[in-house]
């Protein structure tokens, strides 16, 4: 598997050495809008670093947007079935957030995760269209896109739209609101109780998570009021008194900053964890409607050629003269129950390779997730504790004995 880093290796060896450990670095970065009103976008650069020969030399620097991240997933999602396609980070709606700088942030982080996910996919990355979305310069970016037929046509609101549909559908067969052919597979109702389940937890701790956010924000925002308050009320005390005050109101502003701080930091290293791997089970739930579709499949051809069997039996002893076409028209259907049987095999022999790396993976992230959680807390707990105690004793000494 080639491997993906964020900087170079320190080796002496040439990148390009036989001897050279494969590698494959992405960054997105340098967000940056273009345009105005509702033509405008933010457009980021997407650096690669590679010692592969199937690339355009040892760094590419490409300008890309939104929109060449959604043709990159759709592209990804139609041709590798039964792999869990990376999720991208929804398009935001509402205007006054769309171009804000903590939201831009937060799109720039998760599209920099999607893609070094799928370099780092031992199938994925090897996708011929994951390296054009890498190194093809705009104009010919641009031509991909407009030149897509079929599901790649639409536009990506009607792209988001089909995959909730989808998952909308899996929804109901899972609820019972529908019975079509279902594999009775107890390991695969497992898999699916479990994702169900994991993504209705994961959904109510990431909503908690931005009330900690929340939280965090307005009691920062409380403290500095506060403390512009208290420094206006000692300004009117012209003795210790007032200078206690003062103190007190620059110590609320203190912490009310790194209440702040510490919110950006929930929020980035925390609840957008959450939020993206919510993002990661319904794109395995749209994987599972790949599945079920082509179970469907399968058990429908395999009906249908039973039926031409028997058509085709009347036919010889009928001996009639339709016997040839009939014969053809079964091999050419025997041969498609086959690849469609082919290709049901291929999914469920990639999902459960793909579920193992997903639990793998999601342990490490989510480890890594709650450690800074905890460990941000803990700093908060001890900068405020430290800060209050520094003014104790000066509030003392205004305070009777």
């Amino acid at each position: 598997m080639i491997s993906t880093q964020r900087s170079g290796s320190g080796s002496s060896q040439s990148p390009r050495s036989p001897s050279a450990q494969p590698f494959l670095s992405v960054s997105v970065t340098d967000p940056v809008k273009l345009g105005n009103g509702v033509q405008a976008y933010i457009s980021y650069r997407v650096i690669t670093k590679t010692n592969l020969p199937e690339y355009q030399g040892q760094e590419k620097i490409v300008i890309r947007r939104y929109s060449d991240f959604v043709w990159l997933r759709d592209r990804l999602f139609e041709k590798y079935k039964g792999i869990f396609v990376p999720p991208l980070p929804e398009k935001s709606a509402v205007e006054k957030f769309r171009f804000s700088a903590e939201f831009i942030e937060m799109r720039r982080q998760a599209l920099d995760i999607f893609v070094n996910r799928i370099a780092s996919h031992h199938e994925l990355q090897q996708s011929e269209d994951l390296r054009t979305f890498l190194q093809a310069d705009e104009e010919t970016m641009e031509r991909a896109r407009s030149q897509e037929t079929g599901i790649f046509k639409k536009k990506p609101a009607d792209l988001m739209q089909i995959f909730k549909d989808v998952q909308s559908r899996v929804s109901d067969v899972v609820l019972g609101k529908e019975k079509p052919v279902e594999e009775s597979n107890p390991e695969y109702e497992k898999m699916k109780h479990y994702i169900f389940e994991l993504e209705n937890h994961l959904a109510e701790a990431q909503k908690h998570a931005y009330r900690l956010v929340k939280r965090h924000r307005e009691l920062g925002q409380s403290l500095s009021d506060f403390g512009k308050a208290v420094k206006i009320l000692g300004a009117c005390e012209g003795n210790g008194l007032g200078k206690a005050f003062s103190e007190l109101g620059t110590k609320s502003e203190m912490i009310s900053i790194k209440l702040q701080k510490e919110a950006h930091h929930l929020l980035m290293n925390f609840e957008e964890p959450l939020k993206d791997y919510v993002r990661a089970v319904q794109s395995i739930k749209a994987t599972i409607a790949e599945r079920a579709n082509a179970f469907r499949l399968q058990c429908e051809l395999a009906e249908t050629i039973k039926l031409k069997e028997i058509n085709l039996d009347k036919l010889m002893l009928t001996r009639s003269d339709r016997v040839g076409e009939a014969e053809i028209e079964y091999k050419e259907l025997k041969a498609e129950s086959e690849e469609a049987t082919k290709r049901f095999e291929t999914i469920v022999r990639l999902m459960n390779e793909e579920i193992v790396r997903f639990q793998e993976q999601k342990t490490l992230d989510m480890g890594l997730a709650f450690h800074e959680f905890a460990k941000g807390q803990a700093r908060l707990a001890n900068g405020i504790a430290d800060a209050w105690r520094s003014l104790i004793p000066k509030l003392e000494s205004c305070s009777p004995a």
